[in-house]
């Protein structure tokens, strides 16, 4: 599963940690210098979530900043009652079918 974010596209981006020394010139220093450019990751808060995506349950990776603005629909935990389609209940035990 890729590193990237079901709903933003967010993904992993490069970027430079740079390191100076001496004194800026507005302190009245000559300046500050590059002394060192590192090449680093920058990565997304991703979890891995089960949300439900076109009536189904669906384990996706998103942002946890799609997950705190409320965007994500998780799926009931249980389902206390289940009725399908055509009305007869399954699963549950009557007295009468011994």
């Amino acid at each position: 599963m890729p590193r990237v974010c079901y709903y933003t596209g967010a993904r992993t981006r490069v970027g430079r940690k740079i390191r100076y020394r001496g004194k800026a010139k507005y302190l009245g220093g000559i300046g500050k210098k590059v002394t060192a450019a590192e090449k680093r990751t920058v990565k997304p808060n991703l979890q891995t979530v089960t949300t439900m995506i076109d009536g189904r349950p669906t384990r996706i990776r998103v942002k946890a900043r799609i997950i705190k603005q409320g965007l994500i629909v998780k799926p009931l935990k249980r389902k206390y009652v289940y009725q399908p389609k055509n009305g007869v209940r399954t699963g549950s035990f009557s007295p009468g079918a011994a």
